[in-house]
């Protein structure tokens, strides 16, 4: 039976792959947009068994077109979160998707599918459930609206769904593989071509109670994401909505200071403390834009109970070991 990966030349999708790939799985329906011609470089060092036009491809697998399929990693939607074409969004991110969900379930495939931690949006607490979630863009609320329908549909914790069916709301994901996405790429992405450009990273200043540079995030590295979709491709009982962070909230200024100092490293110069990044003006604070005030999560931190209660143990990779693996690849 084939499997197929949507949004297989993107960020997360062509990461799936390659992990596949690792264990010898190459019978891959990879579903993508190629109008952005460059992406095909995120594809042309895997093994796929064909490729298929998002255009067609939902219809299609809705009619089983493409024969018995044991599971869909879906990773295709418009992620952009600054996007304001709520149409376009909802079309993509919620109507497709339930499609898919459909087709899935009368075919007997599997659904393995990307949520967002933007469904929490202004929220402090990051748990799976309905008090914690409050969207602050189109985005976020194309991608809760999904979850909430299968929750309707399937159970909470996604009990009723006929066929295994697992969410996953990522966190920051940073790593190999992302250079098509352009304003949306990972911090880590910005600041390592930053750095090369101009010899120092930039970071915002002090907004909403945190020091400069001390906003911060769950940033997870994508090959801890792969490797949590395939211990749930692994287990095919276990299902339900979680979260995919590290669990580990961690300053920006730790990024900065991870990518300031693999690079020096590749320059065969020492590593600095972060008092001594920023006094020798590698890294400098810039005032927080109007435009982002009252827009921008100061704080995020995936809670990993449902996860860790669902049997899942792997050990997620911190900001220091996950960036420096990061800018080694980049530096190839």
């Amino acid at each position: 039976m084939s499997i197929v990966v949507t949004g297989a030349a993107g960020f997360i999708g062509s990461n799936l792959i390659k992990g596949l790939n690792a264990r010898g799985i190459d019978d891959i329906l990879a579903v993508d947009d190629l109008t952005d011609g460059d992406k095909f470089r995120n594809l042309a060092d895997l093994r796929i068994a064909d490729y298929i036009d998002h255009r067609v491809f939902y219809s299609r697998f809705a009619d089983r077109a493409y024969g018995d399929v044991e599971a869909v990693f879906h990773e295709g939607a418009c992620s952009d979160t600054m996007e304001t074409n709520g149409r376009y969004m909802m079309e993509n991110n919620y109507t497709l998707t339930s499609e898919l969900f459909e087709a899935c379930q009368r075919h007997g495939s599997r659904l393995l599918y990307a949520s967002s931690a933007a469904t929490y949006g202004g929220s402090e607490v990051f748990r799976e459930s309905p008090e914690f979630e409050s969207p602050l863009n189109v985005y976020g609320y194309s991608k809760l609206l999904f979850d909430q329908r299968m929750r309707q549909r399937c159970g909470h914790a996604f009990e009723r769904s006929a066929h295994q069916l697992v969410g996953f709301r990522y966190f920051n994901v940073y790593g190999p593989r992302e250079q098509h996405k352009g304003r949306m790429a990972s911090v880590a992405f910005h600041q390592h071509h930053q750095f090369r450009q101009e010899g120092r990273v930039k970071l915002f200043g002090e907004y909403g109670g945190y020091a400069a540079g001390e906003q911060q995030r769950d940033f997870v590295f994508v090959d801890d994401v792969v490797a949590v979709n395939l211990w749930f491709f692994d287990h095919p009982q276990a299902r339900g909505l979680f979260n995919l962070g590290s669990g580990r909230a961690q300053p920006f200024n730790d990024v900065a200071l991870a990518v300031v100092n693999a690079e020096r490293q590749r320059q065969g110069q020492g590593t600095l403390t972060l008092a001594q990044a920023v006094s020798q003006g590698l890294i400098v604070y810039i005032p927080f834009p109007d435009a982002l005030r009252g827009k921008y999560q100061c704080y995020t931190q995936a809670d990993l109970s449902a996860l860790r209660a669902a049997g899942c143990d792997h050990v997620f990779a911190d900001v220091t070991s996950g960036v420096t693996q990061y800018m080694q690849a980049l530096a190839v």
